[in-house]
């Protein structure tokens, strides 16, 4: 990097020159910024920058602990063993707080031209990074957070249980703004309501579906928000509560590879250097006979031979000392690269949600039918065709139990930022095998520790929600999970 160097008299001849006719105010005035952005303009950064920071998190974090892929040849003390520290979820934290505020601004901006539309986005797009947040932490500053103006320079950390609450009270109150007549003024990346009001209605669905996510990870704790009441209001009611329907109302993030619109990896052979596919994942995927195979990943190769072998992945947390007789498969280059699409919330999930509802009896329904139509939504949105007999294969076919609703909502939560690891602290499913190398005794951590600048800056609040919870520590479990 060239370096500028302005001798002492430059600077002070400019800062003379600038004096003459400019008052000391005006010359620290940054005028390049805009005072007052519109609404619209506070929209698409956050949907760029949350979607895109998704799909980091499932490469450099989901992938590793829900055994998608590892290190390799070297796994080391990594995240696919179990390895957390205090600095793990450093990352999620900042950036996630960064663009709430981002949030909190374009609410504001709503309630101030009085849009609706806006004001409902603003609840939404809130719900959706905070409930991440939380499902990774546990209790954090929420209606404290991001008030410095307000002199609140140490925010009070807000229990689980109130912000789940607080969030499904925002999701219902912003169902209700939508203004489905209008659109949007300015470029939205999820839905184009900026140019169709059909998009507004999409917000809708996935205002209401994300509600659904929330309740569906809150059930063991029906009795104190009456989750199977508010599941029925939305389930029973499609016109008032409308959900997704098909792929195409899922929430996505066209990647086209133009600017500003660029891949989130930006070498896509930085995403496979030094890294092999989990033998878990991979091997789900050749049990179905899965035609996104090729799509997914690289053939494994025979040593020294050099052969294709077919796929298969590395053990995760291998037992150290391993030694391999194979080259595993690798993840596929082209999942970086552009054009792509960045899953948010597919309609997959969805499916799954509601088969799991139903297979608990919380809702009337097929969870057969539910299931599969999950599993073909899987499938479809990533541009696969589903096999006619792809349901005979005893491996797919829907067998009654929770647990093969979970395996395949595993395999559809693929790069969907933390759900994996999240659905599997909630129901244990699916059972990940421990290949002899795990940390923390074999058992999956079940919150990231709180970030060193929160117990200096914080420290009193930090020291109370530590306490309320149990201890900060990768295995107690959270609010919803008790």
């Amino acid at each position: 990097m060239k370096k500028i160097i302005l001798s002492t008299a430059l600077i002070l001849s400019v800062m003379s020159l600038n004096s003459c006719d400019r008052t000391f105010e005006e010359i620290n005035t940054d005028t390049s910024r805009t005072k007052t952005p519109s609404v619209g303009s506070l929209l698409a950064p956050v949907q760029y920058a949350m979607a895109s920071y998704g799909y980091n998190r499932s490469d450099d974090f989901t992938f590793d602990i829900m055994q998608v892929a590892l290190d390799f040849p070297s796994e080391g003390n990594t995240i696919s063993r179990y390895y957390m520290t205090e600095t793990t979820g450093n990352g999620y934290w900042n950036t996630s707080y960064k663009w709430l505020k981002q949030v909190q601004e374009l609410k504001v901006a709503a309630e101030k031209e009085n849009n609706a539309n806006y004001l409902a986005i603003s609840k939404v797009l809130n719900a959706w990074i905070m409930a991440n947040l939380t499902d990774s932490f546990g209790d954090v500053p929420m209606t404290e957070a991001l008030q410095l103006e307000e002199n609140i320079m140490r925010p009070k950390y807000d229990t689980q249980k109130d912000i789940y609450t607080i969030l499904l009270n925002d999701l219902k109150a912003a169902n209700a703004l939508f203004d489905t007549t209008k659109t949007l003024s300015e470029t939205d990346l999820f839905f184009q309501a900026n140019s169709n009001a059909a998009g507004i209605i999409k917000w809708k669905k996935f205002c209401n579906s994300l509600s659904l996510r929330l309740l569906t990870r809150a059930l063991k704790r029906n009795g104190e928000l009456n989750v199977h009441e508010r599941i029925a209001e939305i389930v029973n009611n499609p016109t008032v509560y409308p959900v997704f329907q098909n792929n195409a109302d899922g929430v996505t993030l066209d990647i086209s590879g133009v600017a500003p619109l660029m891949p989130p990896v930006a070498r896509p052979q930085d995403f496979t250097a030094y890294r092999a596919s989990g033998e878990f994942f991979t091997q789900t995927l050749a049990d179905n006979n899965d035609p996104r195979l090729s799509m997914f990943f690289t053939q494994a190769k025979s040593i020294p031979a050099n052969a294709n072998i077919g796929y298969k992945g590395a053990p995760s947390g291998y037992a150290s000392g391993t030694t391999f007789n194979y080259q595993p498969s690798n993840l596929n280059q082209n999942l970086a690269k552009a054009p792509l699409k960045i899953l948010v919330m597919p309609y997959a999930e969805l499916q799954f949600i509601l088969s799991e509802l139903s297979f608990k009896g919380i809702i009337t329904g097929n969870a057969q039918a539910f299931y599969e139509n999950g599993v073909k939504a899987t499938l479809e949105q990533w541009g696969a065709t589903v096999p006619a007999t792809y349901f005979a294969n005893p491996k797919v076919a829907y067998n009654g139990t929770l647990e093969r609703i979970m395996l395949q909502k595993y395999v559809g939560l693929f790069f969907v930022d933390q759900q994996q690891w999240y659905e599997q602290r909630r129901t244990g499913f699916p059972v990940l095998p421990n290949n002899g190398g795990l940390f923390n005794n074999g058992q999956m951590p079940q919150r990231m520790m709180y970030p060193t600048t929160t117990k200096v800056l914080n420290y009193d609040n930090y020291v109370a929600a530590s306490q309320a919870m149990g201890g900060d520590n990768i295995n107690t479990k959270m609010w919803w999970n008790k």
